[in-house]
């Protein structure tokens, strides 16, 4: 008997145990108020306590309470009730609440604007607040619309004021329903992955005040506040997805997930990683690895954002059989990502990874997109997944926690007066240093993150001659490299860098036009202060730039390395880039004939990349949006940040990680980490399709066949039906002879591998063949102009034609400047608009 007494209480013990091991998460601090109501309101398990039975949270001599019938709501959830009744003030007001637990917590509101016959709640503006952050500002809510807005923030006092005040005299402010909760403290780190620069980190976020835009549930169901421990409401992801066609959902059993250390129930409920976004079916048997899943998000622009990817490999039968890519905003967050290595050789494990969008790369849209890497064996399809997705903005409130003593701690007078001896210290270096200082020559200053670069063993602060813009400098016995602007001349040209004088925003910085004191117009560079990255594209644009001198090629005119500064000066561009030319601006259409001729141009400028030096350059970053056109459209090639010097006589590549633009990419460089000259030739032919098309090479709104220009190009070309894609606004002009040379260069320099593709000298001779082609007249025999009609054939020729045309030569004496009498110095600048891929 005693035995079975004994069975039967183990068996309660291990239910009991069983049962808190599931329970939901309780939080310390928990209150839910129906504002207005004179009963409770219960929605699910929850309580919704009427504000008029809490006397000692509501602060205000002014509110009035209106509600409306049910019949009447706009909404049919479960939260419907909620939005009944509504507390209105006159003038300011304030909800306090007493905050057992400090740290992180949920404050939710919802609005609806209800009316009567003495109040029209869709009038009211009205801004909410709290005693450190601003949360509403000049909030409006639409009519017969309800809004629920979540916040997430960081509460160091013992009370928590939520002020609701009205904007103007006559206007009213309102609420219908409140939430305040305690939350984990680990449920937002300190830390998260900047989107751009790639490689930084943003510190700071524990501190932050947090409002959610989206909590998205991908591929799988809504899952409701009663099926999450923190009671959050997780979309579908349907409506956000910018091609369904090339995806689809998968299912796995919920009660199979693991979890990695630090993600618990509280950081996403199991629905959320059982179900996931994948490539289609049809997708991963094209064994294509530029097929992307892309989602699109309306968002307010000029905000961080804290972006949380949820993920949780659930769909493959081995490990490190899952390689994928991860974009946001264009930008590569994660590449040959493998959640194998993350949660150590573990399938179906839960993870997630935290980015900021910083506002300098912030618009009114937030896109997320997934693409297949190269699969590591044949037996497994490309493929790439996405389990849930949360987009939070920053809004700024972060800084010193505010620590409240209560009176009476033993430690209060050891917080003071260890604060005024700190103080004191603080002082007394100050004052020395000052004295110190005050003995000693102002030093140059330099960037805390980068020091004066050195080039051929001379540093920046090597000079010749001062002017009155700057200083010039020379190196060795390689001529001019350019001026060294002070910084306040630089201030002075751009109206001390005046926001309205942007003419274009990059990964390294944005663009200011600006007028030098001698009248010259040029654009302005500078380097966003934030930016642990910019000093490798910096110096590599320099030093590329002081040695290389072509009519095609971009001409720097100088650089400012003082003050924390890292800014290149290049003469200005009337006509913008060639993309703008293309698509996406007002500018007038380009002929036939003028598209040709920028295309020679550009080619030009590769080629003598490719040949002009003992090494070749490759560019790495060859887009329409790099190519600049001056007054008269002659075309340079700009933005060398990302070039980097080819290999060694004796070996065939440069085995370096991948970097450039999405949709530009040489697959094999993406494949392979193998980067040759092959590989901008690659590039340049997808720029040639553009210049054709006159369509982005990435365009996920279109049919998934169509997404990727070079992919669908090449069809239209193998199919011999190239004219059916061509720019409409010129296709009647083009000869018929020149559209098929002009594929049949596309073609070849879009090949799968680069030893099929031709050089850049090749591609040169057959574009000029392609115009000539176009003016021939109607006399000209067909057989005579297209007497030749392999590209490989005349190699060797063209190499040394162009060499001798594109390279300038230097006589014993003379700079290299004095020879280049044919050189250009356009007004140009590098990167006029926002790069993909920097």
């Amino acid at each position: 008997m005693a035995i079975k007494k004994f069975e039967v209480g183990f068996i309660i013990f291990v239910m009991i145990v069983i049962r808190c091991c599931n329970c939901a998460f309780t939080p310390a601090d928990n209150y839910l108020i129906d504002c207005g109501s004179l009963t409770n309101t219960t929605i699910g398990d929850r309580v919704f306590i009427a504000d008029a039975s809490l006397s000692w949270t509501l602060k205000s001599s002014s509110s009035i309470i209106i509600n409306t019938s049910r019949d009447l709501l706009p909404s049919s959830d479960d939260t419907a009730p909620l939005y009944m009744n509504a507390r209105v003030f006159t003038a300011s007001s304030s909800y306090t609440f007493q905050i057992k637990q400090h740290g992180r917590h949920f404050i939710r509101m919802y609005f609806l604007p209800l009316v009567n016959a003495n109040y029209d709640l869709t009038a009211a503006a009205f801004s909410v607040s709290t005693q450190n952050a601003l949360l509403l500002d000049k909030f409006q809510p639409k009519a017969n619309v309800t809004v629920f807005k979540e916040f997430s923030l960081n509460i160091t006092s013992d009370t928590l004021t939520l002020t609701f005040a009205p904007t103007g005299s006559n206007s009213l402010a309102f609420v219908n329903a409140i939430e305040v909760m305690s939350v984990p403290d680990n449920l937002i780190a300190d830390t998260a992955k900047i989107v751009n620069p790639a490689g930084t980190t943003y510190k700071g976020l524990s501190g932050q005040a947090l409002e959610t835009i989206h909590h998205i549930n991908m591929g799988g169901p809504q899952v409701l506040p009663d099926n999450d421990t923190l009671w959050r409401t997780w979309e579908t992801d349907d409506k956000y997805l910018l091609s369904s066609s090339v995806s689809q959902a998968y299912k796995y059993p919920t009660g199979r997930i693991k979890r990695m250390e630090g993600v618990t129930q509280e950081t996403a409920p199991d629905i959320v990683y059982s179900t996931a976004r994948e490539l289609s079916s049809a997708a991963q048997n094209t064994m294509s690895y530029l097929v992307n899943v892309t989602w699109k998000f309306d968002v307010d622009a000029n905000y961080n954002y804290l972006i949380r990817l949820h993920f949780c490999d659930i769909v493959s039968q081995a490990l490190n059989a899952l390689l994928f890519n991860v974009y946001i905003n264009s930008r590569s967050v994660e590449s040959n990502l493998d959640l194998s290595a993350i949660t150590v050789q573990s399938l179906a494990t839960a993870v997630f990874i935290d980015y900021v969008l910083e506002a300098d790369d912030a618009s009114g849209t937030l896109i997320v997109s997934i693409s297949p890497s190269n699969a590591p064996n044949g037996d497994t399809l490309p493929n790439a997944i996405l389990n849930g997705l949360e987009i939070m903005k920053i809004n700024g409130s972060g800084g010193p926690a505010v620590v409240d003593v209560p009176p009476g701690s033993s430690k209060n007078f050891g917080i003071i007066l260890g604060s005024i001896l700190g103080a004191a210290a603080v002082i007394v270096v100050a004052i020395i240093l000052c004295l110190v200082l005050r003995k000693r020559k102002p030093a140059k200053q330099y960037s805390k993150t980068w020091v004066p670069f050195s080039i051929n063993g001379l540093t920046s602060h090597s000079t010749v001659s001062r002017t009155s813009n700057g200083t010039a400098f020379t190196v060795g016995q390689n001529g001019t490299l350019g001026y060294r602007f002070a910084f306040t001349v630089l201030q002075e040209a751009t109206n001390n860098f005046d926001e309205n004088w942007v003419i274009g925003v990059g990964g390294f910085g944005k663009v200011y036009k600006g007028v030098l004191r001698d009248e010259t117009r040029v654009a302005v560079k500078r380097g966003n202060p934030k930016s642990q990255q910019g000093l490798n594209e910096f110096r590599t644009e320099i030093e590329l730039l002081s040695r290389l001198r072509h009519r095609h090629l971009v001409s720097l005119i100088g650089y400012c390395d003082e003050k924390n500064e890292m800014i290149l000066v290049y003469e200005y561009m009337e006509n913008g880039t060639l993309k703008g030319h293309l698509y996406g601006s007002n500018f007038p259409p380009l002929s036939w004939k003028h598209r040709l001729e920028i295309c020679i141009g550009a080619a030009r400028g590769l080629h003598y990349l490719h040949t002009g030096q003992v090494k070749a350059i490759i560019h790495r970053d060859v887009k329409s949006a790099n190519i600049l056109l001056d007054e008269n459209l002659l075309a340079k090639v700009a933005d060398f940040g990302l070039s980097k010097t080819g290999p060694e006589l004796d070996q065939t590549h440069v085995s370096t990680a991948v970097k450039g633009s999405f949709g530009y990419l040489d697959p094999e460089y993406f494949r392979r980490q193998q980067l040759t000259e092959k590989s901008d030739v690659y590039s340049y032919g997808v720029v040639l399709l553009e210049v054709l098309c006159a369509r982005p090479v990435i365009d996920p709104t279109l049919p998934r066949d169509m997404v990727n220009l070079a992919e669908w190009g090449v069809k239209w070309q193998k199919r011999g039906e190239l004219e059916q894609i061509v720019d409409t606004r010129i296709a009647g002009s083009i000869r018929p002879e020149s559209l098929r040379k002009f594929g049949e260069t596309i073609e070849k320099c879009l090949a799968d591998t680069g030893v099929e593709r031709p050089s850049m000298g090749d591609v040169l001779w057959n574009l000029e063949y392609v115009l000539h082609l176009q003016e021939a007249d109607s006399s000209t025999s067909v057989s005579d102009v297209n007497s030749i009609n392999r590209i490989t054939e005349l190699a060797p020729q063209v190499q040394n034609i162009n060499t001798v045309q594109t390279t300038p030569t230097v006589e014993a004496g003379t700079s290299v400047l004095n020879d280049l009498t044919d050189v250009s110095m356009s007004k140009v600048f590098s990167q006029l608009i926002k790069s993909e891929g920097r």
